[in-house]
């Protein structure tokens, strides 16, 4: 069940990531001459045989195909079987999403697709429809996908274990198929941020008037985003940051942006990330489209070698014993993760601890050469805001790779005993509702090895 329930996984996120592919390649089979036709009903909601093919065919271009194709479409269309029965259930229930929730949610979707294109023109060109358009056609299945998270989530909101069902859980996994653990550590840093001085604000804000008045005397605004620009994601592209709506942005920067008449390049405007100045391209209600240059504010060279010091100062107190890495981390640390310590939380897990593959490897070449209780000589360092500042690292702990047990990695067997919790909830949920349903599946599926008794 488990191999199974990983392949479903797979294939649910798999389904996830190509609703936009199936959406704008709507007419990818007419090439191949598919005879579309129903496959299955579920309620009222239909499963077309165009729905099959194209999720199989964007499988088969990942290259993951695990079986034949008949046991691939056979699971594929499991997969619809239970989104479709999903569905039927939230429409049961009454249960709404707002106009606002699908809007967040593709505004979401299409920040990642953009930037796999690397601008929105890119993908318009290649799909030949504006990003308006393919949000048309992708809205009621970004809506029907969420009322489908929704009841699913619902269905297992009650799902909880206790102690003894992770020992149970565990006391099932054969000796031989206990999964490896790979090392892991678990890190702290001491942070100083080197203050802003009024005379370099001023220095930066002078080079940035400069580029404006040679860009309002004929200069290229692209050209020079390209050149000087110090935001990493739109340099590259002359600026330019793509369609993007009302509250996306820094509350300075878009009150500019907002206020600025399409080919004009705006007063100077400070934000968080630095300077900048902003041309925007185009404007369709609360969406803009605008070219900007960013120019960062740098601590003074002077300030950066004075947090450097003061951090050799602290390091000292450490290892001296006068202070622990914790009290200091207290006393001194400029960033927010002093309230746990200086713990580093892996966005991946939401846990403290880190794989290597987990790590920036710039964080992995200092931690490695520590050993436990150490610390690092501080190491300079850009943090969230794509600031500079310095660092002490700390490695707390580091464990060695082993076969998995219940006294290093309880928190992680607990996880995938709650998995496998939700999935036998899931599977029981599916099993009544298919007893309550009114579905209908073509014969020529009838020898598909599923799951469930979806042939009732």
């Amino acid at each position: 069940m488990k191999n199974m329930n990983n392949k479903s996984q797979k294939l649910r996120i798999f389904f996830i990531f190509s609703i936009f592919f199936l959406l704008i390649n709507s007419n990818l089979f007419s090439q191949e001459k598919v005879i579309d036709q129903v496959i299955a009903i579920v309620g009222k909601n239909m499963i077309l045989q165009s729905d099959i093919e194209t999720q199989y065919y964007q499988y088969r271009m990942q290259g993951s195909i695990e079986g034949s194709e008949t046991t691939i479409k056979c699971r594929i269309l499991e997969n619809q079987l239970f989104e479709k029965l999903l569905l039927n259930q939230a429409e049961i229930d009454s249960v709404e999403v707002t106009n606002e929730e699908v809007e967040q949610n593709m505004d979401r979707k299409f920040r990642y697709y953009i930037a796999q294109f690397g601008s929105q023109e890119k993908l318009e060109e290649f799909y030949k429809k504006s990003v308006i358009e393919i949000k048309e056609e992708m809205r009621e299945l970004v809506r029907d996908q969420m009322l489908i998270e929704n009841v699913q989530q619902d269905i297992t909101s009650d799902t909880k274990i206790t102690p003894s069902d992770v020992k149970s859980f565990f006391r099932e996994i054969p000796s031989d198929s206990l999964p490896f653990i790979n090392s892991e550590v678990e890190i702290g840093q001491l942070v100083k941020k080197p203050p802003i001085s009024i005379t370099e604000k001023l220095k930066v804000k002078e080079k940035l008037k400069i580029l404006r008045d040679r860009i309002i005397k004929g200069e290229s605004f692209s050209t020079l985003a390209i050149l000087y620009s110090e935001d990493p994601g739109s340099a590259k592209k002359g600026g330019e940051l793509g369609l993007t709506k009302r509250g996306e942005l820094y509350p300075e920067f878009e009150a500019m942006a907002f206020n600025t008449k399409k080919g004009e390049i705006s007063e100077i405007v400070e934000t968080k990330a630095g300077f900048h100045i902003i041309k925007l391209i185009s404007r369709k209600g609360e969406y803009i489209n605008v070219r900007h240059i960013l120019l960062r504010i740098k601590p003074s060279p002077y300030d950066m070698a004075k947090a450097q010091q003061t951090l050799d100062s602290i390091a000292d107190l450490i290892h001296s014993d006068l202070i622990t890495f914790d009290q200091g981390v207290q006393r001194f640390s400029d960033d927010p993760s002093k309230t746990n310590g200086g713990l580093l939380i892996n966005p991946l897990s939401g846990t403290i601890k880190f794989k290597a593959d987990q790590l920036d490897p710039k964080v992995f070449f200092v931690i490695d050469k520590l050993e436990v209780g150490d610390i690092s000589i501080p190491v300079l360092y850009e943090n969230e805001e794509g600031k500079q500042a310095y660092r002490i690292l700390y490695l707390k702990n580091r464990t060695k790779p082993h076969r998995a047990n219940l006294i290093d990695d309880y928190n992680e067997i607990q996880n995938w005993a709650l998995e496998d919790k939700k999935n036998q909830t899931i599977k029981k949920w599916i099993s009544n509702k298919i007893s309550k349903t009114y579905i209908r599946i073509n014969e020529e599926y009838r020898d598909c090895d599923f799951r469930n008794n979806w042939f009732k």
